[in-house]
């Protein structure tokens, strides 16, 4: 840690150097920011205050909601300061705790979006004990489980780097504080702190995603001895949930379980995961479910 301490701030270098690029992504990126907090405050505000929306995949659908609000909110708002400031400093200690943050809220996504497909694989596919099997005190377990798993991950990743000696160039080429920029800039062998990088991350994202594929697999098994309309509304309740698993899955594998080789595609990719489908989680779930739509009518049509 003395070596470490040579280091007390790095420089984000950010999406582009362009200033007028710049400026324009200050505009997209403040608005699609604003979108992420009032479209997901929208849907924790409304499942906490209908009392219709009471059942586990809402329960599930609020706290994704509450942590992708947090999770946008550790890198967002940083970038899009820096998008007006000329140094685009950040502190060793912030650096650590945005580090932090991105691993701790991003994973306990992927285990309550897994969590949310067994849900459904449970409401669907043994819908006679869907009632006792998860009840409320069984799906708190679950939640309290994810920030848990999730807490664990993050400190794993954040002690790997913070061991590592940071003697100069103190240059990052991204707009947030993440594990593979960082590796790139110590000034030692991190051969083996890379692979214990991927190989958690890996597990962790490629044994949920294996969860996610084999649920899917035995619901649609499940649906052929379903009638049209019991399939047609068991799909439409797992639409929602595929469509969000795949904008989050696909970008998050892409960067984590492999040794990075390109921060220009890392920088791309991690839009995807910590902007654009936080921005769209509460679009997906609004727009294809009507339960969902008709709790917000009635709740907001009557506090107006």
């Amino acid at each position: 840690m003395e070596n470490a301490s040579s280091v007390e701030e790095f420089i984000l270098l950010g999406l582009s150097e362009n200033q007028g690029v710049q400026k324009i992504c200050f505009v997209m990126f403040l608005f699609f920011y604003m979108i992420i907090v009032a479209g997901n405050l929208l849907i924790v505000i409304t499942v906490i205050s209908c009392q219709r929306l009471n059942s586990p995949i809402y329960f599930f659908l609020c706290y994704l909601s509450f942590v992708d609000i947090c999770y946008s909110s550790v890198t967002a708002p940083k970038m899009i300061a820096d998008f007006l400031v000329e140094n685009k400093t950040i502190s060793f200690v912030g650096c650590i705790a945005q580090l932090f943050g991105v691993h701790f809220f991003g994973c306990a996504e992927i285990f309550i979006l897994t969590v949310m497909a067994y849900d459904r694989y449970i409401a669907i596919c043994r819908p006679l004990h869907y009632t006792t099997l998860m009840t409320r005190r069984v799906c708190g377990r679950m939640v309290i489980s994810s920030w848990v798993g999730g807490f664990v991950h993050s400190v794993v990743q954040t002690l790997l780097t913070t061991q590592l000696p940071f003697c100069g160039p103190n240059k990052i080429d991204h707009y947030f504080c993440d594990v593979h920029p960082l590796l790139q800039l110590a000034c030692t062998d991190t051969y083996a702190v890379g692979i214990i990088v991927v190989a958690n991350s890996g597990m962790i994202t490629l044994s949920c995603f294996f969860i996610l594929v084999m649920s899917y697999v035995v619901i649609l098994v499940s649906l052929k001895s379903q009638t049209s309309q019991g399939r047609h509304k068991a799909l439409s309740t797992c639409g929602s949930h595929i469509t969000v698993v795949i904008l989050f899955f696909g970008p998050c594998t892409f960067t984590y379980i492999r040794p990075s080789s390109n921060l220009l595609e890392d920088k791309s990719m991690a839009l995807f995961y910590t902007v654009i489908t936080p921005m769209l989680n509460p679009l997906i779930y609004t727009l294809r479910n009507e339960e969902v739509k008709s709790a917000m009518r009635k709740l907001w049509g009557r506090k107006v």
